[in-house]
């Protein structure tokens, strides 16, 4: 991949400004599409296959009158009087007269009718209930313009000192905006980076690399409001994560290439380069943070999995960008982004800023690493206890900010009614096979009734058909307490007693049941999640660094990064330390998809500094063999970047807490935390430490499995490989296949080692041995099927295994011993138009007619000037096959080990 990079780099300077025209033209027709086909977005969240969803689709069947959401007007009386008087009375009746009146309501409830009554036990408070038709998210905005007309028209017909306001369900949720504070953010991140690079170029680049991806992955995300139904947090998710991740990947590829650029290197050699490490990197970091957000659909809820692929979609944004457009803007910043040297007043240059610093940090972090070691598990683990008390919950009306208006209704409901008022229940029935419907619905309000819990029942009614009951459920506790999910489940559990004694079969349902039903859902799928999760990075982390220890360390890292994540959160969500210094003005449960959410996300991220640090250190350790001075070179080479790119990161995050959704601030917060103690506790702290301890060991991997898993060049090692064997054998080189010392050990020894050969391009090398064991291995190494352990080897100009994919793709294979119809088969491998053909055992042919069509192929082939790669036992084997045997290079594979077929 580095190798593709590489290329890319390059072809991304030359063609800078066609890059950049792409991209601009890319923004402009999805922020058109955006406008053309958005339709807006909706927080009405469901789970399909719930109880309360398949109750809640069962009502709008037959009894659509209480299937959609719904609206509450709250009307209290002067001090002194009370709602039933004339003066309050009046003007409240005809209110309900002129709703019943608005487009798409369904029904008004009367707070002084005989069912449904809405007025408070002292009399100073009514609330009238408005049931909107279902489906109203098509038409949500225009109801709610109609009603809070009403409720101006009401106020005005009120007398002085009374108070009316409106909210309920239809306003629970606000649209989330992009506000001051998030500038404020990307403005730390500028300071940042400003401090880290030294020049304003450099330090605008992220910046604006990052707008233009956010710009365009949000733009898309609206578009697709009209195929999907988007939450609104899905946007903002996006933007935060799109501008963090945005911002980080570009800094990671200008850092590099800055630094090749102060050792002197020409900017387009210095472009290609930083794409294939850093942007490796980029690359690898990306996918764990897609991957892990993609992998939200372990929890089955689809609003959640949309949130994860709109997620995923703007880091993937994000990554395309990075390797496209920053190249392009680096080719038109040339050598105005060359560092100038520092240099002291004797003249002599000096280190770049910080390095003395984190070489004094991880000095101090490897002195004693089992100190090191305990003392981070210690605080992170003190700070992840308070996790254990993780109360989840939906948002409703009471997380608004104080003085909006569904925060107002909340709190002069839960004031004049009691808080259940806010988490009203409804309980179905089916009664089609009742005789006495009225009668039956009286029995099970009573049986309600008695249930601990239970502060009213207001409403108990069959449907017109008589085939469907509701019974309307006031718990005595707010819809976020855990007390009313417990209710749930006490009515849930009389199901069975009640269907014996009365006929009917019940169901528990309307928005608080579903908000329970949803963070049931969601705590369940913690665990496999979490497994998703640790299983992910230890096999994706196997596969780059090629150890062990390396992704067990990462993935136990992980873990303390997200309880110590957690622990804050509750302390400020739910215990409300610093609460006020947020802007939070209540506190309470969290809400119920941040685990999941925060889980996914965080993993990602924790890669990305896990690759940059780590990599850098594998780096030193590759080329200089020191597990120990690795650590310390790496560390300190890669410490700046890792701490700009987590203090970017930080800023960003946090930026989203105090003006921020009610929905987004945990989730902000979380981030922000987790990243702050992944960055420069985990990472920057834990893991030099835990290497120290380990030494040469961590670097230690099982050959076998080192064969089984595919290799992910994050540090460049195969760019650096090709760049060094540019000129061999010497420059100007045409040969088809040149191979030095090559090796491929066995379980029981080496299939071959030594192998030195030229075949010049067009020419034909002959493969002879004792046992097709080593011959056929060596072939399949020459084809890029197989890598060597040890060696130097191109074919057709390319280097392997860097470009093994690359030499697959040039190089036809034929098994002349295995094939039902040799001829066939190579015929077929003749005629792929692959510059070189490997044929494996071609002495197997022997029938006469057989070899008089081969040898008229090979001939054919040769021709042409196709390179001949084949193995035989015997060479007077091939006597009459070959094309100009005399020319032919013969090796005999003299070493390979003899075992049975």
């Amino acid at each position: 991949m580095s190798s593709s990079l590489y290329r890319l780099g390059r072809w991304a300077f030359r063609r800078r400004v066609r890059v950049a025209i792409a991209w601009v033209l890319l923004i402009v027709v999805a922020a058109g599409s955006a406008v053309l086909l958005g339709k807006g977005t909706d927080n009405t969240f469901s789970i399909p296959g719930t109880e309360s969803g398949n109750a809640l689709d069962q009502l709008s069947r037959t009894f659509p009158q209480v299937s959609g959401t719904s609206a509450m007007y709250v009307v209290v009386a002067p001090d002194g009087e009370k709602v039933t008087d004339p003066a309050v009375k009046t003007p409240v009746e005809d209110a309900v007269a002129a709703l019943g009146k608005v487009d798409h309501v369904a029904a008004v409830a009367d707070p002084f009718g005989k069912v449904g009554g809405a007025v408070s036990d002292d009399g100073s408070a009514a609330v009238i209930t408005v049931q909107i038709e279902g489906g109203s998210a098509t038409y949500a905005d225009q109801v709610r313009a109609d009603l809070r007309d009403e409720l101006t028209t009401l106020e005005a017909a009120l007398p002085s000192g009374s108070e009316a306001a409106l909210g309920g369900d239809l306003f629970t949720h606000n649209v989330p905006s992009v506000s001051i504070t998030e500038g404020i953010g990307l403005l730390v991140a500028l300071l940042v980076l400003l401090i880290t690079f030294g020049s304003f170029i450099a330090a605008g680049m992220p910046i604006l690399i990052a707008l233009l991806g956010v710009g365009f992955s949000t733009a898309i995300v609206f578009a697709a409001t009209a195929f999907a139904t988007i939450s609104s947090t899905t946007p903002m998710l996006g933007l935060m994560l799109g501008l963090a991740v945005g911002i980080d990947y570009t800094l990671f590829i200008v850092s590099r290439h800055r630094d090749q650029l102060r050792s002197g290197m020409d900017p387009e050699e210095s472009t290609a380069r930083a794409l294939a490490t850093a942007g490796s990197a980029v690359v690898f970091a990306g996918l764990t943070v897609m991957i892990a957000l993609v992998g939200l659909f372990v929890a089955g809820i689809p609003f959640l999995t949309i949130m994860g692929i709109a997620g995923a979609g703007a880091v993937g944004v994000a990554v395309v960008i990075a390797l496209t457009l920053t190249p392009a803007l680096l080719g038109f910043a040339g050598d105005r982004l060359r560092p100038r040297p520092r240099r002291t007043r004797g003249g002599a240059p000096v280190e770049p800023h910080g390095r003395r610093f984190f070489a004094g940090w991880v000095r101090t972090a490897t002195r004693a690493p089992v100190v090191t070691i305990l003392a981070v598990v210690a605080v992170l683990g003190l700070a992840a206890v308070p996790a254990a008390k993780l109360n989840l919950a939906l948002p409703d009306a009471g997380s608004q900010p104080a003085g909006t208006e569904a925060r107002v209704t909340y709190d002069l409901i839960s004031k004049h009614f009691g808080p259940g008022w806010n988490g009203r229940l409804i309980v179905t029935a089916t009664i089609i096979g009742s005789t006495d419907p009225l009668g039956l619905m009286d029995d099970l309000k009573t049986e309600i009734e008695a249930l601990p819990g239970v502060a009213a029942v207001p409403l108990a009614t069959p449907n017109q058909n008589a085939d469907t009951g509701i019974v309307q459920v006031i718990p005595e506790t707010g819809p976020e307490s855990a007390q009313t999910a417990d209710l749930v489940r006490e009515i849930r559990s009389h199901r069975a007693e009640w269907q014996a004694k009365y006929g009917v079969d019940i169901a528990v349902t309307g928005i608080t049941a579903v908000a329970i039903d949803i963070s049931t859902r969601l705590g369940n799928a913690l665990l496999p999640f979490g497994l998703f999760v640790v299983g992910l990075s230890f096999i994706l982390l196997t596969m780059v660094f090629r150890s062990l220890w390396v992704p067990v360390k990462a993935a136990l890292g992980y873990l303390l990064s997200v309880g110590a994540s957690f622990g804050i959160v509750v302390l400020v969500f739910q215990d409300g330390w610093g609460a006020s210094l947020l802007g939070l003005d209540r506190t309470g449960p969290i809400i119920s998809f941040l685990p999941i959410l925060l889980m996914g996300v965080l993993f990602g991220l924790a890669m990305d500094y896990e690759v940059f640090l780590v990599s850098r250190i594998r780096e030193e350790y590759v080329h200089g063999g020191d597990a120990r001075a690795a650590i310390r070179t790496g560390f300190v080479h890669s410490a700046t970047v890792v701490t700009a790119a987590a203090a970017i990161m930080f800023s960003v995050f946090a930026a989203f807490v105090p003006e921020g959704d009610a929905n987004l601030k945990p989730i902000a917060l979380g981030l922000a935390v987790g990243v702050f103690v992944d960055a420069f506790v985990v990472r920057m702290t834990l893991v030099p430490a835990v290497l120290q301890l380990l030494g040469d060991r961590a670097w230690h991997f099982p050959h076998r499995l080192d064969r089984l898993l595919p290799h992910f060049d994050v540090e460049g090692e195969g760019v650096a490989a090709e760049l060094q064997l540019a000129d061999w054998p010497e420059p100007g080189a045409t040969d088809a296949v040149v191979a030095r010392d090559l090796r491929l050990d066995g379980p029981d020894g080496p299939f071959y080692e030594g192998i030195t050969v030229r075949v010049p391009r067009g020419g034909t090398l002959v493969v002879t041995g004792g046992h097709r064991s080593g011959r056929s291995p060596l072939l399949l190494t020459l084809a890029g099927r197989v890598h060597p352990d040890s060696g130097l080897l191109k074919v057709d100009g390319l280097v392997s295994p860097v470009r093994a994919s690359a030499i697959r793709g040039r190089v036809a294979v034929a098994r002349m011993a295995r094939a039902a119809d040799p001829v066939a088969e190579l015929g077929a491998a003749l005629d792929s138009g692959a510059p070189v053909v490997a044929i494996d055992d071609l002495d197997a042919v022997a029938d006469p007619q057989y070899r008089r069509a081969v040898a008229f192929g090979l001939n054919e082939a040769h021709r042409t000037g196709t390179t001949l790669l084949v193995t035989c036992l015997d060479p007077a084997a091939l006597d009459g096959l070959l094309p100009d045997p005399e020319h032919a290079v013969l090796l005999e594979v003299t070493r390979a080990v003899e075992v049975s077929r």
